[in-house]
């Protein structure tokens, strides 16, 4: 009888009957899992939607993904001399740095790809060409992509369903595909679906919580009798004291009557630290610093400076999904004879844009080095360059041109002719 029920259930067709290609049946528990949420510990179903609900997991995604989504993207051509210079001609340009396609700004639609790598583990982003020229970038939901996997001829397949309930495979040629952290090289690995556990619990946490201490199951106190009270005296004590509590009265009570408030229990004290620590928990999956959460219950081991952490939260956390999006353009957008000579680039020095003093600082070494002309300097201020001068490397060195590094000026000839006299005169007069 039960072979029987489990041949049916293996026929039915629904929209969902095939993951990976395999037909999906009642029993598939790997598929049910990934549908309906990570199975975990505390029972609770954890989905991209639910574990978004925790104050931690939005804090972290939209820490990352706003600030390296509101970095300019610059889009390079190297020159044969070595340096480099704006490839503002490049079709991909205006694609990467302004409008990737008509719906969405670069900013939105990078802050979609920097959270669907982070929840999901990778993000799908379908190439539109025209005549062999890229004209668009289309943003595809990750929960409408099957898992990519290797065919027997050795190449990804990726199959998306659109809105509208088609399903259709994409050629690898018009996908980019971004993983995030991988095992395997091809899939990504979802924080969600491996950190159900952490999150589960802490969605578990935040629940108990609110039932332990709303009002209508927490007592603020207790009235203690030396006698035992007819049910009709005790209603009328309770209605007495909730009423006090609420008008903020001088609260009357009978002979051998007492209050006692209550304080904060032991078992209470510990759900709230279980819930400080499930903050750190989630930090730990999306690698933030807790203090960049709002999460200042312990000092942090970043540095002592707000520098120091800055640096370390760029090299650490932002700097690993920068380049995976910067490799991820070199291999799925440019051409093969295009990569040696093109590249993008995220302008790091975008996050010292908030900060004047710090901005003036690191144009004051770099044109004083001898790495920025002033003009750099302007454009990078989006104030048109002034040429002449402005346009020609110095160094502190009194300022000279840096061609003339090891030249005597007229100055120093000047001054070392005296210095060679006053050497003379010492040793005649002696």
């Amino acid at each position: 009888m039960t072979q029987t029920k489990q041949k049916v259930m293996g026929r039915i067709k629904s929209g969902v009957l095939q993951w990976l290609g395999v037909p999906i049946s009642l029993t598939n528990g790997e598929f049910w899992n990934a549908w309906l949420g990570g199975s975990n510990w505390s029972g609770k179903r954890v989905t991209v939607d639910s574990a978004l609900q925790l104050s931690a997991a939005m804090a972290c995604v939209r820490l990352i993904a706003e600030t390296i989504s509101t970095l300019p993207l610059g889009f390079f051509e190297k020159l044969p001399d070595g340096t480099r210079k704006t490839a503002a001609d490049h079709p991909l340009y205006e694609l990467l740095h302004n409008q990737p396609n008509a719906d969405m700004s670069a900013v939105t639609f990078w802050e979609a790809v920097l959270a669907s790598m982070l929840l999901w583990g990778a993000a799908y982003i379908e190439i539109r060409r025209m005549g062999g020229r890229i004209v668009a970038l289309d943003f595809l939901l990750p929960s409408n992509m099957t898992p990519p996997r290797r065919n027997r001829d050795g190449e990804i397949e990726f199959w998306y369903t659109d809105p509208g309930g088609q399903r259709r495979q994409i050629p690898e040629s018009d996908m980019m595909h971004i993983p995030a952290f991988s095992t395997n090289g091809v899939s990504g690995i979802s924080p969600i679906a491996y950190g159900a556990n952490i999150f589960g619990a802490a969605m578990a946490a935040d629940q108990t919580s609110a039932e332990t201490f709303k009002d209508a199951m927490r007592s603020p106190g207790l009235v203690m009798m030396d006698s035992v009270l007819k049910p009709d005296q005790r209603e009328d004590i309770r209605k007495h004291v909730d009423k006090v509590s609420k008008s903020g009265s001088v609260m009357v009570l009978e002979k051998g009557a007492g209050f006692q408030q209550l304080t904060l229990n032991p078992a209470d004290a510990e759900l709230l630290a279980s819930r400080q620590f499930n903050i750190e928990e989630i930090c730990r999956w999306f690698r933030v610093p807790p203090f960049m959460v709002g999460h200042s219950e312990k000092s942090t081991s970043w540095g002592t400076g707000i520098e120091q952490q800055m640096i370390a939260f760029l090299t650490f956390v932002l700097r690993p999904w920068c380049v995976r999006i910067e490799q991820g353009v070199r291999k799925s957008l440019l051409r093969p004879a295009e990569r040696p000579r093109y590249f993008a680039e995220f302008g790091m020095e975008g996050l010292l844009r908030a900060d004047s003093a710090a901005r003036a600082a690191f144009y004051g070494a770099m044109t004083q080095n001898g790495i920025f002309t002033r003009d750099d300097c302007r454009i990078l201020e989006n104030r048109p360059p002034m040429g002449g001068n402005a346009a020609v490397l110095t160094v502190q060195s009194n300022m000279l041109p840096i061609d003339m590094l090891g030249q005597k000026t007229d100055a120093g000839a000047a001054k070392d002719a005296l210095n060679t006299w006053l050497n003379q005169t010492s040793k005649g007069s002696e």
